[in-house]
């Protein structure tokens, strides 16, 4: 995809959706009285300095859509709930918190440990058990995705997924903003957040089969450890890597929406592509029409 249209994304909230552009952050849900009620902040940016170099930036915009998403996640709930349940800017930081606690125990330590019981050594076969160690976070990931979407409410939430994707699609091709035009598109898309865990999963492979060979050469004494120990060592630097892992997944995930008409590229983002089959339903009209509010705030234009 090579429309300059690009700086517009977003994700599902509860009954709703939020879409991000260059300047604004909008979020419109449908409440319980089938009205559209809808909610525009301007978006903060660093756009100067480091933190906008290559690599690095990848690191703070995957924490910066983490606040605003679960921002929008509370404030989409609050729709729902009596005034005084609304949520806290405490339990928003527990809730961030928790879930980042989840992820790593989850998909980082689980996945760590159950490749050393399959017999496949860190230190010895770094890229086989890295591996190893990827193929069972997918499989986790998978299983996970199956789960949660037995559940009703999650079933919508993945409708209301397909629907920002649609809408983006509709957006980037310049077609007016409409139910109709959106049915044209499909529910996946390759600069999905999806995708974008998916490209995490397989760089991690790569980047992380270097840890062993790094640490034994900064740190000799390391490698006389036995393999408890050393696990003590590098399951740390493991975790400390992730973000060097998210910034060049970020940097290929741009590489790849820029040339995605390439053979290659297209292979490169396939299993994103896929593992949307899962994570995104097509939307009704209604849903569609929340998707299209949202974007339409966001840019502007409404």
């Amino acid at each position: 995809m090579t429309s300059p249209k690009i700086s517009i994304g977003g994700q599902a909230v509860i009954e709703g959706v939020m879409m991000k552009a260059s300047r604004n952050i909008a979020i419109a849900v449908r409440n319980e009285k089938g009205k559209i009620i809808s909610k525009k902040q301007k978006l903060r940016k660093y756009r100067h300095g480091f933190m906008q170099w290559p690599f690095i930036r990848g690191v703070t915009n995957l924490i910066e859509m983490m606040m605003i998403g679960m921002q929008a996640l509370i404030w989409s709930a609050n729709q729902f709930v009596e005034e005084e349940e609304e949520f806290s800017l405490t339990e928003l930081i527990l809730l961030i918190l928790t879930s980042l606690g989840f992820t790593i125990l989850f998909f980082v330590a689980l996945p760590y440990f159950l490749t050393d019981l399959f017999g496949v050594r860190e230190a010895s076969k770094p890229f086989l058990f890295n591996l190893v160690d990827g193929l069972i976070k997918i499989t986790l990931f998978i299983a996970y995705i199956l789960v949660i979407s037995l559940m009703k409410d999650v079933k919508r939430l993945f409708q209301y997924h397909g629907a920002e994707h649609r809408a983006v699609y509709c957006y980037e091709a310049n077609l007016p903003l409409t139910t109709k035009n959106c049915k044209r598109f499909p529910t996946m898309h390759p600069r999905c957040g999806t995708a974008f865990i998916m490209m995490v999963f397989v760089v991690s492979i790569f980047i992380l089969s270097l840890i062993p060979s790094i640490m034994f050469y900064l740190f000799p004494a390391v490698k006389a450890y036995n393999i408890w120990l050393q696990k003590l060592v590098l399951f740390p630097v493991r975790v400390l890597f992730i973000p060097i892992v998210a910034g060049v997944s970020y940097e290929l995930l741009k590489l790849s929406a820029k040339y995605s008409s390439n053979l290659l590229m297209k292979a490169f983002i396939l299993p994103g592509i896929g593992m949307q089959l899962l994570t995104t339903k097509k939307p009704d009209n209604k849903q569609q029409e929340v998707a299209i509010v949202a974007l339409k705030i966001a840019k502007g234009m409404k």
